[in-house]
């Protein structure tokens, strides 16, 4: 059964940093396009940032460029998200996804095939 796996959430002080993880089981994702999605509380689903297949390429939401790194180690099947200057507004649920269809990066939420289940992250002095 192909799964998505985050890891890596808690609580942090705003300025401080967390590293996400998304492990990858059941199948390869290795080629095709990730991306990370968050919710926060009684707020709709948004896009974080997004990787090609090659690793690449990349794209973020302007309220994360110079603060967010995405990235993915291929040979782990793993993708990561680098989180620098927290900001309490940073504090969500979130998501890893995989587009299986495409190698190109994608922003679109509905075009990704596959989810994980969602890491708290909580950005509070």
């Amino acid at each position: 059964q192909e799964q998505l796996v985050e890891s890596g959430g808690g609580l942090v002080q705003p300025g401080g940093s967390l590293r996400l993880s998304c492990a990858a089981s059941g199948r390869t994702f290795s080629g095709y396009a990730m991306g990370w999605f968050r919710q926060a509380p009684g707020k709709e689903r948004e896009f974080v940032a997004c990787i090609s297949g090659s690793g690449v390429g990349t794209y973020y939401t302007q309220s994360v460029k110079g603060r967010f790194t995405i990235s993915r180690d291929n040979a782990q099947n793993t993708l990561y998200l680098q989180m620098n200057s927290l900001k309490p507004e940073d504090t969500a649920v979130y998501y890893c996804a995989a587009d299986a269809t495409s190698s190109v990066i994608q922003i679109t939420e509905y075009l990704y095939d596959y989810w994980g289940q969602g890491t708290q992250v909580t950005v509070s002095s």
